[in-house]
């Protein structure tokens, strides 16, 4: 008997038994399999090059049987399909040849998921029109000519894991080709010389990624897993991988940085999906992990940090890398919400390659320090840029450095009344702050304090009355302590200025800052315009610095929002 023959009539008993499980072991596809494989590889290219003969082979070893015992199952067409795919796969394989490998297996992994075909007749059958639309249908499909030999297979792989009485032993083989198809794709797409072009065509005629293509495929598993009926406490059958496969959609969406058509993956999930509590840790952690992530990339940082949060404290301290990739999110969406990481934190293995980033920013904005913050970011720029955090901290930390400018500046400028009973407001003076502001714009621009315009000690080879004259014709502005740099003021790019690179600093852009700052409830108060003040509201009870400058995070926590919200509930996580 040939390799082929007891391969085929191992899978037949397989089926027969409905051990999912060891099917899913015996179909292997990675280049690691065992030698059988290979040697089977080698038979299909020697006996089985036509498809015609392997179709035979497939009918005769592998049949569909009408009468089958009570506890026991058979093949079915689209199974059929799906052994005849991964059959070809190891027959035209060539594992050195990535795209080729890739297109191969998302062949075998379509076989396998459900692609509905246009004239399936199903959801005619299922309303409650049927019965008026049923004749109607079946003269329509009377004038419709049989699907040819060529369309067998595309026809019949529709029904391989949406099977609905033996689909679901088909969920353990599903897991695995996807993740095998997970990996080529993530290997493939490291490889921008080869996938530069490959380019996969839409239906509305764009074009898509080799991941954005894997990704939908696997989608498709995802759908019929989340549409299992299965009733329970506990997730069983298809139900009981929904969150595995949303997680290996998420996973290559977010590698071609497709994040935002995540959208409808969690939607989905909050419609009709079990409690993420029911299922296995490493799910929970990854899910949350991409659900943080996807929150941080829309800018909903008080949502991405209670997912990332739990998805850290949900992993075990021995998993030291996976924390750090928790973490790499999770510190920057605390610092936007005005919490920085504590001493602890800062000293645990996990955080020590993330502490030399992100600690000295949080030094810059607690001093607003802005040639501080502007330097250590450009320094960090390209870690920054991969990991998509650089947008993020350049524009919305913003905020909390001028917040910090303006409570220094308070501090600096601000005389308390002497009169124990002065009903006098506590206020900043805006004119202060914009004379701060200018200040900072300056340095930012290259510009020196006077007293180094002249250098203390001379050369010894240059004429002294010669010196002394040109720095009698240096002038120095009375009105600063900062002068022009000698080759002029530095080029600042759009985000390396207090407004907008070398755009002068007006006091309108302070009174609207500080007016952003106030709706934002980061400052407590309102601006008397005539006055040009900042006057702080409730001074008397807590102090000007408290009453005035509210700690960020319960600022952010007790802020009033138009519409009711929630700030516990986090859209795409089901918790009961």
């Amino acid at each position: 008997m040939s390799l082929l023959k007891r391969f085929l009539s191992e899978i037949r008993q397989q089926v027969r038994e409905q051990q999912g499980d060891r099917l899913a072991a015996w179909l292997q596809v990675e280049p690691s399999a065992p030698r059988q494989y290979h040697v089977l590889a080698d038979e299909l290219r020697t006996a089985f090059a036509d498809s015609k003969a392997l179709d035979n082979a497939i009918d005769s070893h592998l049949p569909i049987e009408d009468d089958v015992p009570d506890g026991q199952a058979t093949v079915w067409p689209g199974f059929q399909a799906f052994v005849k795919e991964y059959l070809v796969l190891w027959r035209d394989i060539d594992h050195d040849d990535l795209l080729g490998a890739h297109e191969l297996l998302s062949a075998l992994v379509k076989s396998a998921s459900p692609f509905s075909s246009p004239l399936s007749p199903l959801p005619f059958l299922l309303s409650p029109l049927s019965p008026l639309l049923l004749p109607m249908l079946l003269l329509f499909h009377a004038h419709i000519p049989p699907p040819r030999a060529e369309n067998w297979t595309s026809s019949a792989s529709s029904t391989a894991f949406s099977h609905p009485q033996y689909g679901a032993m088909l969920i353990q083989v599903c897991k695995s080709l996807s993740e095998s198809l997970a990996r080529f794709t993530l290997e493939l797409n490291r490889r921008p010389d080869l996938t530069r072009r490959l380019r996969v065509r839409d239906d509305d005629g764009g074009s898509k990624s080799v991941a954005e293509s894997s990704a939908e495929i696997i989608q498709k598993i995802f759908k019929v897993c989340l549409m299992d009926r299965t009733a329970g406490r506990t997730p069983e059958g298809k139900k009981a991988c929904v969150y595995m496969f949303a997680n290996l959609v998420l996973k290559l969406l977010f590698a071609c940085k497709r994040t935002n058509l995540a959208t409808m993956i969690f939607r989905n999930m909050s419609a009709s999906c079990p409690p993420l509590r029911l299922y296995p840790a490493s799910q929970r952690v990854t899910y949350l992990y991409y659900l943080g992530r996807f929150n941080f990339s829309m800018n909903h940082y008080l949502r991405a940090s209670l997912c990332l949060e739990q998805a850290y404290l949900q992993t075990p301290p021995q998993l030291a890398s996976h924390r750090t990739k928790i973490l790499t999110f999770l510190i920057p969406c605390n610092m936007l919400l005005g919490r920085f990481p504590s001493a602890v934190l800062t000293q645990r293995p996990e955080a020590q390659t993330l502490t030399p980033i992100f600690l000295p920013l949080c030094h810059a904005v607690r001093s607003a320090n802005f040639m501080a913050f502007q330097s250590h970011l450009e320094l960090h720029r390209r870690w920054l840029w991969a990991k998509g955090l650089y947008a993020q901290l350049c524009y919305r930390l913003r905020p909390l450095l001028w917040r910090s400018l303006a409570r220094k500046t308070f501090l600096l400028t601000y005389v308390p009344p002497t009169e124990a009973d002065s009903r006098k407001a506590a206020t900043l003076d805006l004119a202060c702050l914009h004379a701060v502001a200018v200040f900072v714009q300056r340095q930012l621009e290259g510009w020196l304090p006077s007293n180094r315009i002249v250098r203390d000690r001379r050369p010894s080879n240059v004429n002294a009355v010669f010196m002394q004259a040109i720095t009698s014709n240096v002038q120095v502005p009375a009105e600063t302590t900062l002068v022009p740099p000698p080759g002029g003021p530095r080029k600042l790019r759009a985000n390396e200025g207090l407004v907008c690179g070398n755009m002068p600093v007006r006091l309108l852009d302070v009174e609207m800052m500080v007016a952003t700052l106030i709706q934002r409830d980061f400052m407590h108060g309102f601006i008397a315009h005539v006055q040009g003040r900042f006057a702080i509201i409730g001074a008397k009870a807590k102090g000007p610095l408290l009453a005035g400058w509210p700690g960020v995070w319960q600022a952010i926590c007790e802020h009033k929002y138009d519409q009711p919200y929630d700030p516990n509930e986090v859209p795409g996580w089901v918790k009961t």
